[in-house]
């Protein structure tokens, strides 16, 4: 499985990412910047979505910012 994600907003509260598997960005994936709570627009949480938000939660770790687009490959 390859997610890609790319950042499409950010705020003060959130951050949005248009993701998708095989680069295929068919989806939005909302974050809730204080709780790290993720929700997709579709209202499926499934692998792909979990797999997205936690390379997210890593790199932001790592580097103490959102990253413009991120992949996660299993």
């Amino acid at each position: 499985m390859m997610v890609a994600g790319r950042k499409i907003a950010e705020t003060e509260n959130e951050v949005r990412y248009e993701f998708g598997l095989d680069r295929h960005f068919d989806r939005v994936l909302t974050i809730d910047k204080c709780s790290w709570k993720a929700s997709a627009d579709d209202g499926r949480l499934d692998a792909a979505a979990v797999a997205l938000a936690s390379k997210i939660r890593r790199t932001w770790e790592d580097h103490g910012d959102f990253p413009p687009g991120v992949v996660f490959s299993s």
